[in-house]
């Protein structure tokens, strides 16, 4: 049974910083791509940014275009954990953020809530103008 445990979410003012951790546990860790949604109130689950492995030690980042050059997804596989490191924070940033875990290995894809299969519980996240 694989479980998704998302920390570090929280109230920060316009232009601050955070970093979410998300820690996995119930299996292998390191060739399956993890994923950070976000929802807010009234609106649809969102793709935030995704990574996964694309051989050997290498992996692969996407991120939404409304958090590029500002949020940074990264892992750390010797703790099944995986990071998001969100700086430059807007009002428009405030949500719910989800991490996820898909069943098999993702070849292609990664932007779509269906193609994850496990979810954390999520952390709230709220930024002050």
């Amino acid at each position: 049974q694989v479980q998704l445990v998302e920390s570090g979410g929280g109230l920060v003012q316009a232009g601050g910083s955070l970093r979410l951790s998300c820690a996995a546990s119930g299996r292998t860790f390191s060739r399956y791509a993890m994923g950070w949604f976000r929802q807010a109130p009234g609106k649809e689950r969102e793709f935030v940014a995704f990574i996964k492995w694309s051989g050997g030690s290498t992996y692969y980042a996407d991120y939404a275009d409304s958090v590029k050059g500002r949020f940074t997804i990264s892992r750390d596989n010797a703790k099944n954990t995986v990071y998001l490191q969100m700086n430059s924070l807007k009002p428009e940033d405030t949500a719910v953020y989800y991490c996820a875990a898909p069943d098999r290995l993702m070849v292609v894809g990664g932007r779509r809530p269906g193609e994850y299969d496990y979810w954390g519980q999520g952390t709230q996240v709220t930024v002050s103008s």
